[in-house]
This record gives C-alpha cells, structure tokens and sequence, in this order.
C-alpha cells in the first residue's frame, strides 16, 4: 500500500514568522498536535504541541509575540505519495516521528501519521513496531 491511500490531505500549515499563539490555534481547530512550517509550500520545519510546552510556555515566553520559527523543529524528514507504508512506518520508528510530512516536488502535500497506519488491518503490525521505537526512551 502507498502513503498516498492513507496520508490526510486537508492540513493546516504555518509560516516560520506565524506566532506561537497561531499554532496552538491551528493545533486547536484541526485537532492536531503537529503542524508543518513552511515557505511557500516547502516544508522547512515542524511544530509541535510539545515544542510549545517546553520551548515556549515553561520558559514565561509570551505566545503571541514569540515567532514559530524561534521553537520548530528544522530541517524535518518527509515522504513521498508513492512510498509503501512499510518504508513510512520505518523512517518514523527509526527517527522516532510521530508523524510524517509528505512532499511532491518539493511542495507539502499530505501528512500520514502513526494513527494512518494503524487503522489499516493490514498495517497494524507496522504501526505497533514504530509505536515501540518511539516511545522508548532516547
């Protein structure tokens, strides 16, 4: 099965000059705990709700004025549509991601995360393995 059977489509995407404020908004609205930063439609970074807890609020920063590019992640690992879920399920077990950005010719198209693939019978066991790379401490 390829990413692009089972990557969500409708996703919300920051500017790394958006506020901290943004995100959580955007986190908010989509029901999310990740958000791609990107310049245009490339994707230079990512954000999480975990960023904004500890880069962020535990250091008194105020979140309407601190900028997302000052607490993202940079340079992120991303897929393409026409990876197998296999190979997707790996990188993410491997670099301990949570959730994958997918690119087509450089520009943000789709994001598949863990919870994609463990929807799918077939890819459960995928899934489970990641899980237990992820979660297991650094």
């Amino acid at each position: 099965m390829k990413v692009k059977d089972i990557m969500s489509k409708d996703i919300a995407s920051l500017s790394s000059d958006d506020s901290i404020e943004r995100a959580a908004q955007l986190m908010k609205q989509y029901d999310v705990g990740s958000i791609p930063v990107c310049s245009q439609e490339k994707v230079i970074g990512m954000v999480t709700d975990r960023d904004i807890a500890l880069r962020s609020t535990a250091e008194g920063r105020n979140s309407k004025q601190q900028k997302v590019s000052e607490i993202m992640s940079s340079n992120p690992i991303v897929g393409s549509p026409d990876m197998d879920v296999d190979e997707a399920a790996k990188i993410m077990s491997q670099r301990k991601i949570r959730r994958l950005p997918i690119v087509d010719h450089n520009n943000l198209i789709g994001i598949v995360a863990l919870g994609d693939i463990s929807v799918e019978p077939d890819l459960q066991d995928n899934a489970e393995q990641a899980l237990k790379n992820i979660s297991q401490p650094r």
